[in-house]
């Protein structure tokens, strides 16, 4: 069989054709999968961590990052255990994501301990540059930045709120775990401060456990005029259902941080929607994905309060929420 031999241009266009049948079938690679490491300090299956948790992901969706597709998404819930903070916070960064979200004054200084490299964004966060974790807020530096809660100019409208509600109030028990309210000293300064003018006297309740939760609150309750504050802590949210339980038996008024305090029996709640934030920190970390760098992104503060009253507990501690108060709520519990 003869075996006709091409011709030297036409030899060179079948390679050139050969070359190309590969891209033909292959015309572009998959992008590289973004990585995400998320620290949450509170448990995974309080109500705050599930909505805040389900906001993240639909907005990221929403920006075109596809979960199990084009990012993954490592979570940890570290219950409000300043221990597991710490533990989960070592373990994300040695996954080496490409940012990482951390929620609480707790999650973020564990976070920043391990890394100063990580992009991070930080959810929840009091006084961020007070603390030293940004340079200023218009230009955070470093690799930090996120969405910050105005907690101490806060305290004042609670003391207020709870003198309107709950007028017989004169002795204030503030609740707290110096071990995750790690800024909790300015909280109860605008408390200490707030609270002469209206005719209370404060007693700060540092506690570590359920056994401390009942002592500070059957003690409170053993004078008339007692009431209570839990400060916004990861170790109060863990604990957000023996701190009301006590409240009730002992019938004490509570005014405790998120809606879902007064939806399981406290008082009432006058704070933000921490699931916001996590929608709002979504728009950060597409934008670190896409190149940003922290040091440029300003830190941001909520808008948006709520005030949120239950009229059966305030029934219950013999109480009537005046007509203007209840004007101002947002939501109503009966």
């Amino acid at each position: 069989m003869r075996i006709r031999s091409l011709g030297r241009r036409a030899f060179t266009a079948v390679l050139a054709g050969a070359a190309a049948w590969p891209l033909a079938g292959h015309s572009k690679l998959p992008e590289r999968v973004r990585r995400v490491g998320v620290l949450i300090s509170w448990p995974e299956n309080n109500p705050t961590t599930q909505a805040s948790v389900a906001a993240l992901r639909q907005a990221l969706a929403g920006l075109g990052w596809v979960e199990g597709g084009s990012i993954r998404i490592d979570y940890r819930f570290a219950a409000g255990d300043p221990t597991l903070i710490q533990t989960y916070a070592a373990e994300l960064v040695g996954m080496s994501p490409d940012v990482i979200l951390a929620s609480t004054t707790p999650g973020l200084a564990a976070v920043r301990q391990q890394t100063r490299a990580i992009p991070i964004v930080f959810v929840v966060v009091l006084d961020p540059v007070g603390q030293g974790f940004v340079q200023s807020l218009a230009r955070p530096g470093g690799n930090i930045t996120g969405f910050a809660i105005p907690d101490a100019p806060i305290m004042g409208k609670w003391l207020q709120l709870l003198t309107e509600v709950a007028p017989h109030v004169t002795r204030l028990a503030v609740i707290f775990n110096p071990d995750t309210a790690l800024a909790a000293a300015l909280d109860n300064r605008a408390i200490e401060a707030a609270a002469p003018s209206l005719g209370m006297t404060v007693t700060l309740a540092p506690v570590r456990g359920d056994a401390g939760i009942e002592e500070v609150i059957s003690a409170q309750a053993g004078q008339p005029g007692g009431g209570l504050i839990a400060l916004p802590d990861p170790f109060n949210g863990a604990h957000r259902d023996a701190i009301i339980a006590a409240a009730s038996r002992h019938g004490l008024p509570l005014i405790g941080p998120s809606e879902f305090w007064p939806k399981t029996g406290a008082l009432m709640s006058y704070w933000f929607h921490e699931a916001d934030l996590f929608a709002q920190a979504a728009s950060y970390i597409d934008r670190i994905l896409k190149g940003a760098s922290p040091a440029d992104l300003p830190v941001q503060y909520p808008t948006k309060f709520s005030l949120v009253i239950n009229l059966k507990t305030a029934e219950t501690l013999g109480l009537t929420v005046p007509p203007g108060v209840l004007d101002l709520a947002d939501e109503v519990i009966e």
